[in-house]
Formats: C-alpha cells, structure tokens, sequence
C-alpha cells in the first residue's frame, strides 16, 4: 500500500511540475525569438541607412536626368507625396518620382490613372520607386517590408492585421513581390504576417530574388487607384 501511494504522489508530482516545465521552455522561446526580432531590426536598419546613403549618392546623376525628364514631360512637381502608415501604426508621407499627371486623383474610380509619357518608363522600370531611398534613409522605411498602405487600409484592419505594422513597411515585399496584383487584400495580409511571423535574413534573401525576377518581367508593384478602392471596399464589408 505504502509503494501504491509513493507511486501516485510521484505520478502526481510528475503531472504538476511538466506543465511548468512546458511553460518555461515557451517563456524561453519567445523571448529568443523576440530577441532574435530585436536584433535582426537593429542590424537591418544600419544597413538600410548605409545602402540608403552610398545609393542616393552613386543615383544622384541619375536623380537629375530624371528630374529634368519630368519637368519637360508635364506639368506639375517632379516628386509624388502622400500620406501612409508606417511602423506600428505611425503615420508618414512617401517620396516617389510622378508618373501621373498632377491633378490625377487617386479616390476617383470614374476614370483609370493618368500615366505621363515618362512615368510609364519609370513606372515600367521601377525608377519611380528610388526617392523613397530618403523614406529609408530617414527610418520611415526599409528595403524589404510589407507595402505603405494609406490610412483606409490600417483603419479597416483587425487588431491581429495590423501586427503586419511590426516592422518598418518596404520598398518591396513578400506579397508585392510574390503575388502581384492578383491577390486580393486578405492573401496581402497574409504574406504580410508570414513575412512578420519568420521576420530575419533569409526571409529577405527569399524577398529579393522574387523582386529581382519581378523586375525583370517587367510586372507592376502597385495596384491602380480602383485596385485600391476594391481592396479598401473589402475590408469595410466583411
């Protein structure tokens, strides 16, 4: 009887004690891996601000040629500004070169944009994306991250959504770069968050050979002005 009751208290024992243990070893892991988050954003800013640096310097040439391009092309300001949001949540303006006329309005879905003769090249090459190296260069945006949705988007998201805005918005990203424009705004999301969930280097590594293969077939990052609406759209009636 005596080993009969060793035996239970020992079973019991045993019963409380590998909860705990379970709940350690999930302690620990979660804060190696928030540490691991920490750190891979620490090296990956210094090395957005050095790129970002040496790029707008070596472009400068470049910067200007398609400066003058634009203001021959059309009227209107050289640089496209407009408000997004940024890391968890903050808000800021992007730069990119113009490549529409100047009172094309992005929430008028009654006529498609209105690309200038130059800014299809720039668009079509990408150029048009190289001024948001100052957004980079600033802290506001990385090389790789999820896309600077405007304001719509974040005010429509649920709280486990906008966990995409954990890290700095990108340049390019896992869903511009992997699904393009056929995705609806939900699969965005969720290559945003996969892209959060396994945050570090060869999740970039992964990101720029889809871009680079992106780039060279020539496919077109952002969605136009009624692509936009259409997303916003969905968010709103679910």
């Amino acid at each position: 009887m005596p080993s009969r009751t060793k035996a239970d208290s020992v079973m019991a024992r045993t019963l409380t004690v590998e909860p705990r243990s379970s709940q350690l070893i999930h302690k620990i892991k979660i804060k190696l891996h928030n540490a691991h988050f920490v750190l891979f954003g620490f090296v990956k800013r210094i090395f957005d601000f050095t790129m970002a640096s040496i790029m707008l310097i070596l472009l400068t040439p470049l910067f200007i040629i398609v400066t003058i391009a634009i203001k021959i092309d059309s009227p209107g300001p050289v640089l496209f500004r407009q408000e997004r949001v940024g890391k968890h949540g903050r808000k800021f303006r992007i730069c990119k070169f113009r490549s529409m006329v100047a009172d094309n309005d992005m929430r008028d879905t009654s006529c498609e944009d209105r690309y200038t003769k130059i800014g299809k090249l720039l668009r079509r090459t990408s150029i048009d994306e190289l001024p948001r190296l100052l957004n980079v260069l600033v802290g506001q945006m990385s090389f790789i991250g999820p896309r600077p949705w405007v304001p719509e988007y974040w005010n429509n998201m649920t709280p486990v959504e906008r966990e995409r805005a954990r890290v700095r918005p990108g340049i390019t990203g896992l869903a511009a770069a992997k699904g393009r424009n056929g995705l609806s705004v939900f699969e965005k999301i969720r290559y945003d968050l996969e892209y959060v969930t396994n945050y570090g280097l060869w999740q970039d590594v992964k990101v720029v050979v889809l871009t680079i293969k992106t780039v060279a077939t020539g496919e077109e990052v952002d969605a136009g002005k009624s692509g936009i609406q259409d997303d916003i759209a969905a968010l709103k009636a679910r």
